[in-house]
């Protein structure tokens, strides 16, 4: 037997019951429909942050999400290269990737950082599946610049396995092995940003986020107070094409863009090492980092098919959510 005032000495707040009953309408809204998640940056290098983040993965399937899961992992390429004694080298901004390189990629990207995600997700149930772009063709890519080896561009995403372990209730892990449209063209190193617009516009998700090591989209990334909460469509292709962004986020804010153009409701740009981010942006009405939609009206928008469950939940709904 134990007595209030050991269990809860300094009383009981209201403030998590708030929270609860204001994150109902945005789970209500999201239940059932599919998120594609850019994970990378110092959240997926700490091994407590991954484990923190994969259980708010497992929290928003838990209450009804597809969550699809695309990953790069250039730090840990650069910290395997280095210890093969193997030069790094880059080419306006990108790694150049010869064949010996690439085997080193799919080494880590395939094996190492996609089994740790797996692994810190399936603590919570058996609920993971990894796989690389290569597999079932999922990620068909082609040589983007022969200054650059084996980096590949995207020619175009197949949907299907990710589909069929959705519909099986799993949560694809999907590393960025792209490979040739004949396999004798073998295997290409895909940037992880492109690649999750190119998945969240071909599998028509709600929304794609990209979890990195900033709070968001800055005006001016010197000045922190120039931090934007929204934007539309036609303002990111302005940052875009100003180049009024810094060179890091230009594959991030391109990718919002492609997501957007084909149908996809909202991207997201957020701090993945803030505690969190994922459930406060997607389930708070105020969020934490960048939202970008299409225009300034407020759209409706049912994505896909949803489940019985999810179906009754928007029936005879009044004000749509974000």
């Amino acid at each position: 037997m134990n007595y209030d005032k050991e269990t809860r000495p300094f009383g009981v707040s209201g403030i998590t019951g708030e929270v609860l009953a204001e994150a109902m309408p945005w789970i209500k809204n999201i239940t059932g429909k599919t998120i594609v998640i850019k994970y990378g940056g110092s959240a997926m290098e700490n091994a407590q942050l991954r484990a923190d983040v994969m259980a708010d993965i497992v929290l928003l399937k838990i209450i009804g999400v597809n969550p699809i899961i695309v990953h790069g992992g250039g730090k840990a390429i650069t910290a395997a290269m280095n210890r093969f004694g193997l030069p790094v080298e880059w080419v306006d901004g990108q790694r150049v990737t010869n064949d010996e390189a690439m085997e080193v990629v799919r080494m880590v990207l395939a094996g190492k950082v996609n089994q740790e995600l797996v692994e810190a997700m399936n603590v919570h149930g058996n609920l993971a599946v990894g796989i690389a772009g290569s597999d079932g063709g999922t990620i068909i890519a082609e040589q983007a610049d022969p200054r650059l080896g084996r980096v590949g561009r995207v020619v175009r995403i197949n949907t299907q396995l990710l589909e069929d372990l959705v519909h099986a209730d799993y949560i694809p892990v999907l590393a960025t092995v792209g490979i040739g449209e004949e396999p004798a063209r073998g295997f290409f190193n895909v940037n992880a940003d492109v690649v999750a617009g190119h998945v969240a516009a071909a599998i028509g998700a709600h929304k794609v986020v990209f979890l990195s090591d900033v709070d968001g989209l800055y005006e001016n990334f010197d000045d922190k107070d120039t931090l934007i909460s929204n934007m539309t469509l036609p303002e990111a292709r302005r940052m875009i094409e100003e180049k009024s962004i810094s060179t890091g986020m230009i594959p991030k804010l391109s990718s919002c863009v492609r997501a957007l153009e084909a149908g996809v409701y909202r991207a997201h740009m957020l701090n993945g090492t803030t505690p969190h981010a994922l459930l406060l942006e997607l389930l708070t009405d105020k969020g934490i980092g960048t939202m970008i939609r299409p225009t300034e009206e407020v759209e409706s928008f049912e994505a896909q098919p949803l489940g019985n469950f999810a179906a009754k939940l928007v029936e005879n709904r009044g004000k749509k959510h974000d």
